[in-house]
């Protein structure tokens, strides 16, 4: 079982490969944000050491700068809590910069809080005034101040740059999932076509040599001759390398690990590409091998046709029968025929290797279409 035992080593390898990272990346990102919350409380206190205010506002101060520190874990609350100490250290007699607020409101954008922060500075502006007034300015003094305090230009660029990062790290992270589909798909793909040239190889000559083997100790026996060592070796080897090939191609032809693949999860798939799935006939018992295949048909269809085919709708259609079940993609595209690649040969040796037929071409109606029909006997 040594090929097999490599095999979950590899995979062991790269799961791990995959694994998020380790505690010592968030301690690093939680540092940073005290450095900064630090220094901002620290910027608010020496901006308000001119003032003749009470103990209360230089609190304010600092804690409106010290709130920064969870802006990650609790955007929303550091929003309320900054937007409250400026109000507070403003009606107490403080002309400070509301610098926390706006990394607030960077922090809660970028957290994908749009509304909920237009909702807090519309209330913030216009609290701003009033706290002046209550601090004993003039209201035309008080309005100045507020507008000193907390520009609306500010607050437009603070969350512009929150949504524009917002959007780089939605671009990041979906290319990054594209990356790991395509790699965890060229690799079953691999996995398949080695499994393939295992079975064509091997399994015809490792059959020949047991049943070779198990005939001549059969004969031996019967006419009561003695079996030679030799021979009985060969026929034990020869049922260990025949278990011991059925156990690797059972490996590669197995997924293994990953979020699970089957004809379940196809109604998502056909979802996210707004695509439409049609269900024909009863449910028979599948086998795990064909459902994963009927999954990765889909998804490769309709990768392609999102590549492909321009704009363009597509239909899936999933055909029961007693004995078969047949997939089908159809798009009506107007990119043409796809060259073909490793996709389509993947899907190819996917469908031989379990003993079905694949169709894949243009449709006379305009479009493409491909189309599997997979055995449920276990004949593959």
């Amino acid at each position: 079982m040594r090929t097999l035992r490599l095999l979950r080593a590899q995979q062991a390898r790269l799961l791990r490969a995959h694994e998020p990272p380790g505690p010592s990346s968030g301690y690093r990102a939680a540092m940073g944000d005290w450095l900064i919350a630090v220094g901002v409380a620290a910027i608010l206190v020496v901006a308000g050491h001119s003032a003749e205010g009470s103990a209360a506002g230089y609190v304010l101060l600092a804690a409106g700068g010290l709130a920064l520190a969870a802006r990650r874990r609790a955007p929303v609350a550091v929003l309320v809590v900054t937007g409250a100490c400026a109000v507070g250290y403003q009606a107490a007699g403080f002309d400070v910069f509301a610098v926390a607020y706006l990394v607030a409101v960077y922090g809660a954008v970028r957290a994908g809080h749009r509304v909920t922060t237009i909702v807090a500075s519309v209330v913030m502006l216009a609290a701003l005034p009033v706290a002046a007034m209550v601090s004993g300015l003039p209201a035309g003094e008080a309005f100045a101040r507020a507008r000193g305090v907390l520009e609306i230009a500010w607050l437009i660029a603070a969350g512009a740059a929150g949504e524009a990062l917002r959007q780089a790290e939605r671009r990041a992270d979906e290319a990054e999932r594209t990356r790991e589909e395509s790699a965890r798909r060229r690799a079953g793909e691999e996995r398949l076509h080695i499994a393939r040239e295992l079975h064509d190889s091997l399994t015809q000559q490792i059959s020949v040599i047991k049943v070779q083997a198990e005939a001549a100790v059969h004969l031996a026996q019967k006419r009561g001759e003695a079996v030679p060592d030799a021979l009985l070796a060969i026929r034990e080897a020869g049922r260990e390398a025949a278990r011991e090939l059925r156990a690797t191609l059972e490996a590669l032809r197995d997924d293994g690990g990953g979020p699970p693949c089957g004809i379940d999860q196809v109604e998502d798939l056909v979802r996210r590409a707004s695509a439409t799935l049609t269900v024909d006939g009863r449910r028979p018992s599948v086998p795990v091998a064909v459902e994963r295949s009927v999954y990765r048909i889909v998804q490769e269809s309709l990768t392609n046709v999102a590549r492909h085919a321009g704009p363009a709708s597509a239909a899936v259609l999933i055909e029961y029968r007693p004995d078969a079940l047949a997939v089908q993609v159809d798009d009506d595209g107007v990119g043409g025929v796809p060259v073909p690649g490793v996709g389509l040969q993947g899907m190819r040796e996917r469908v031989t290797a379990l003993g079905g037929r694949l169709h894949a071409g243009p449709r006379d109606e305009g479009g493409f279409r491909v189309r599997a029909d997979l055995p449920l006997d276990g004949t593959a």
